[in-house]
């Protein structure tokens, strides 16, 4: 039997193999091994940050996926969409991309090339717009308020009023074009950038602005482009400094508006005028480029000529005709006709029609002349003595009708007028055209003839004999006549009398019985109180005729008891003169005498 207290030692099956390996054909480590394994694999493998760009090489290339090799413990995965710009694509090729995470749920490394290019062109960007430098964009598209252009990658924005100096609205003709832009602004926080392609050719036009200006001279021939059009002259853009071609200076003829001769983007000739001291404000001259035509046209013109004109410019004191562009001359009104008859320029003349004048005056220095219509006629003044001698009578045409009197045509060219006064020896007339009106005939007289002056002096009245020397006789002072009152004012009343004259009644001799005043369209008696043959003025009153009538009926009172009164006088002495003894009777009847005297007397 054995003893089991001594076990003696003995070989097995398998007493060689390791139990540290586990089934899984996996090696486990002690701690101090680990650490030394994990120190040497970790120096072998890159370190990486999230949010930052690194390098990879393509490893692999699935239907959904790139896979990446960037030196890390596992492969990264990159969207195959990302690498739709490169045409081919292989395994090897090196590209950059951003770190998105380094492990996701499956553990994965997410990359991004997007990202990458989008980081690296703000930073760009950036960088840039710190520096102030020019970068070059791609318009992609346009969009409400300007357009979208790619700058480093990156969708930036360009507005409307940054695309050029002018004003553009045509978008859709600078898409798919590069531009040179310039970054003005940056919003870090939602990486935005707003750009401008104006700001670059402002610089430019600055710089061309400072070169042209520092060569201005007065009397300079450039070369510019209108940039706008006003109802007083054009715009010019010389190459970055503007200037103003004034309507005057435009064309040697008067034009009515600029756009007559030039339109927008014109590119014209101009000549350099005048400027100020800081050349900010500089006129332009068109027309001085040309020789002035008046120099050309004088060559062939002389006083005295005929002409022919067209109505460019009409004015109170006459009318310009232009002969060709840039050579006028003045018809004065006193020069349309031969008749002293004010003519009003306004009504013969319109602009655009030809009128033929003749040649009066030429003042070259000044380029000016003086023309005449009513020297392309005979005179008419010539034969006036014969036509129409002092104290003839004649018919004329009334042409015009002032507050002072009427002026009538008689013939061509020869006219007079009738002062106010002058139309009827017995009316008084307000006004002028009370009597006549302009377009009617009317009979007149010459009473006066002014060869010096041109002037006719004409009556109406004279074609009847003056009736006045027998109205004194009519109506001499004192006399009454029974009149009608046509008119009232707070001076007095018009009253007509007999033979279709006029006189007047003075308020305080224009009052009736019971005080008021005389009125109008009815008749009462006037006593003539004034007769001025002269003047031909009757004054009247009513007043005095019931006045006198009511003092000649006391008078006439008066004059019956004063005879009475004669007469009891001449009773009371009779009786007094008696030397018989009175009686009682006597005595009563003395008494009655002497209350008839007493009474009489009162």
């Amino acid at each position: 039997m054995q003893d089991t207290n001594n076990t003696a030692a003995y070989n097995t099956a398998h007493d060689d193999f390791d139990w540290s390996i586990s089934k899984r054909n996996v090696t486990t480590y002690d701690e101090s091994t680990r650490k030394n394994y994990d120190e040497m694999y970790g120096n072998s493998l890159n370190t990486i940050n999230e949010h930052e760009i690194i390098s990879g090489k393509v490893a692999a290339i699935t239907s959904s996926d790139v896979v990446l090799n960037v030196g890390f413990k596992s492969d990264g995965l990159v969207p195959l969409s990302e690498f739709r710009d490169i045409e081919t694509l292989e395994i090897g090729q090196e590209y950059e991309v951003y770190v998105m995470s380094k492990e996701d749920k499956k553990g994965h490394l997410v990359l991004s090339r997007k990202n990458a290019k989008l980081f690296k062109a703000w930073e760009q960007i950036k960088t840039s717009h710190a520096n102030e430098e020019i970068v070059t964009g791609l318009i992609k598209s346009k969009t409400k308020g300007g357009l979208i252009a790619d700058v480093f990658g990156l969708e930036t924005f360009l507005p409307g009023s940054q695309i050029d100096v002018k004003p553009i609205t045509d978008y859709d003709q600078y898409v798919g074009k590069t531009m040179d832009l310039k970054i003005v602004k940056i919003n870090e926080l939602i990486k935005n950038a707003v750009v401008s392609h104006k700001a670059l050719i402002e610089a430019d036009l600055e710089g061309q602005r400072a070169a042209i200006i520092g060569q201005l001279e007065k009397g300079q021939v450039l070369e510019g482009v209108v940039k706008n059009i006003t109802d007083f002259g054009a715009f010019m853009d010389l190459g970055g400094v503007d200037g103003l071609l004034y309507i005057t200076d435009i064309s040697w003829g008067r034009i009515q508006h600029p756009t007559e001769i030039l339109a927008i983007n014109d590119k014209v000739n101009v000549v350099v005028l005048d400027f100020d001291d800081d050349k900010k404000r500089i006129s332009l001259g068109m027309k001085q480029l040309t020789k002035h035509p008046w120099d050309e046209m004088m060559e062939t013109l002389n006083i005295g000529d005929t002409i022919e004109g067209r109505v460019v410019n009409v004015e109170d004191y006459g009318a310009f005709l232009e002969l060709t562009p840039g050579v006028e001359g003045l018809v004065h009104v006193s020069e349309i006709s031969w008749s002293n008859q004010p003519v009003n320029s306004r009504e013969f003349f319109k602009v655009g029609e030809t009128h033929s004048a003749k040649i009066m005056t030429i003042d070259n220095d000044e380029r000016k002349m003086s023309l005449s219509i009513k020297h392309l006629q005979e005179d008419p003044w010539g034969s006036i003595a014969e036509k129409f001698a002092k104290g003839s009578k004649h018919s004329g045409l009334v042409k015009n009708i002032t507050a002072y009197g009427v002026f009538v045509e008689l013939a061509e060219g020869i006219g007079g007028m009738v002062h106010i006064s002058d139309l009827s020896w017995t009316k008084r007339y307000g006004h002028p055209s009370e009597f006549t009106s302009a377009g009617k005939d009317i009979e007149v007289v010459i009473l006066e003839i002014d060869n010096e002056a041109r002037k006719i002096t004409l009556g109406h009245k004279q074609i009847e004999e003056d009736p006045w020397d027998t109205f004194e006789n009519v109506f001499p002072v004192g006399s009454i006549h029974e009149a009608t009152v046509i008119k009232r004012d707070e001076k007095g009343a018009e009253v007509a009398l007999p033979y279709g004259l006029e006189a007047f009644a003075p308020t305080r001799h224009a009052k009736k019985e019971d005080g008021s005043i005389i009125d109008i369209d009815h008749k009462y008696e006037f006593k003539v109180i004034e007769f001025d043959r002269n003047d031909k003025r009757i004054l009247v009153s009513h007043t005095r005729v019931w006045e006198e009538k009511k003092s000649e009926e006391k008078a006439a009172e008066h004059d019956e008891k004063k005879a009475e009164a004669i007469k009891t006088k001449k009773a009371v002495q009779k009786l007094n003169s008696s030397t018989d003894k009175s009686t009682l009777g006597d005595l009563d009847a003395l008494q009655s005498l002497k209350e008839q005297m007493d009474k009489n007397e009162n």
